[in-house]
């Protein structure tokens, strides 16, 4: 057991290693970025740490901020199991949140719980079949996932902008069309003894049971050897279509609950203010977790926290929003770059156990022929 446990560990080694590498030369270079603009990089390092983790309210905050993130990075790290590329969290969010809203007015007077409780089903079947899409198109038509799920953005964005300032408009919501609320009694409420909403558990419940599925279940198992070789899952008879469109379907419905959970505690409207990224964000958190859930947890900590000091590094240094975007498009692109040096590393190379001396040999028994009729001299 020990031995055979020990390629893992030095893997898990391996992953963990890289990516604080990779994130400390991110770092490094955005040191750089922002010493060109003019400050010191060690002030923003400790106003960003301040930020996002320096208080038990800043804390807080970027907790809430990592709800979101938690769940559109499983929109992308459940397909890359399948060897599946698709960046369409942010679609599948908006589509879900609308689509939630609408549950929501629906079932406005029904009490909190059957109206939430509606609202997260719409939520997670819309974003669920807004992802299928995407896996039915890439299965039966050819369709590169990648560029289709991030089309298929622009379009969920627009269908919710037509939406709001067109049917579903609040005739009240004059400066920033919006949709009706669901109402105050209806909102999703707080964790007991945070200042933090419910979506957060409902990640971690996400990932915990994205976990198990595709570790601990014959499922996952077909989805892994799916996606280490699609040629070999047809041959050996795994349900390839059914392993797609399923994986790309709970895919969906993560990040539509996360369009739930924005509408039903944060804006409790259907309005632009949806838009704020989190799919894309989400993006850099499923690479920098390599696609496992459990590592999505901190990881989504992490880029919450960075998200929620940027109002810091504005006020305090007059640095814009976006400087925190640069940091992330930083640390995408040396992730990226970092994936190439996996396996180059003997330290983390298993060792080879030490070959037994082969037995040695009997000697082959010389034969001897009876001697027939041996002349005398």
């Amino acid at each position: 057991m020990i031995f055979s446990s020990a390629p893992r560990f030095l893997q898990a080694m391996e992953a963990v290693c890289l990516r604080l590498g990779a994130l400390i030369v991110a770092l490094l270079l955005f040191g750089v970025f922002v010493f060109a603009a003019g400050k010191n990089p060690l002030d923003v390092y400790a106003l960003m740490f301040k930020g996002a983790f320096g208080t038990w309210f800043s804390f807080q905050n970027s907790l809430q901020r990592a709800a979101p993130l938690i769940l559109t990075a499983l929109c992308t790290a459940l397909p890359a199991r399948l060897g599946l590329v698709i960046i369409g969290g942010e679609g599948a969010l908006v589509f879900g949140a609308f689509c939630a809203t609408v549950a929501g007015l629906s079932f406005k007077e029904s009490g909190p719980y059957t109206c939430l409780t509606a609202m997260l089903l719409a939520g997670a079947m819309a974003g669920g079949a807004w992802i299928l899409l995407i896996g039915a198109l890439r299965y039966f038509r050819g369709v590169n996932e990648t560029i289709s799920s991030l089309l298929l953005n622009y379009i969920a964005i627009a269908i919710l902008n037509h939406m709001v300032e067109g049917p579903f408009k609040d005739p009240e919501s004059l400066n920033k069309p919006a949709t009706l609320p669901i109402g105050d009694d209806n909102m999703l409420g707080h964790m007991f003894g945070l200042d933090v909403h419910w979506g957060l558990a409902y990640g971690i419940i996400a990932c915990l049971f994205s976990y198990v599925l595709i570790q601990h279940t014959t499922f996952g198992f077909g989805v892994r050897t799916t996606g280490g070789n699609i040629r070999a899952g047809r041959i050996v008879g795994l349900p390839v279509s059914f392993l797609m469109l399923a994986t790309c379907f709970l895919a969906g419905a993560a990040a539509g609950v996360a369009g739930m959970v924005e509408v039903a505690a944060v804006h409790g409207t259907a309005n632009a203010s949806i838009i704020a990224g989190y799919g894309y964000t989400g993006i850099l958190v499923a690479f920098i977790a390599r696609q496992n859930p459990l590592a999505i947890l901190p990881v989504a900590l992490l880029l919450g926290g960075i998200g929620a000091s940027s109002g810091l590094l504005q006020r305090r240094l007059g640095l814009p929003d976006a400087t925190v975007l640069v940091l992330q498009g930083i640390m995408f692109l040396v992730i990226l770059a970092s994936e190439s040096l996996y396996g180059r590393f003997k330290i983390f190379q298993p060792k080879a156990a030490p070959e037994k001396p082969a037995p040695p040999k009997n000697p082959t028994p010389i034969e001897t022929k009876p001697t027939e009729g041996l002349a005398l001299g």
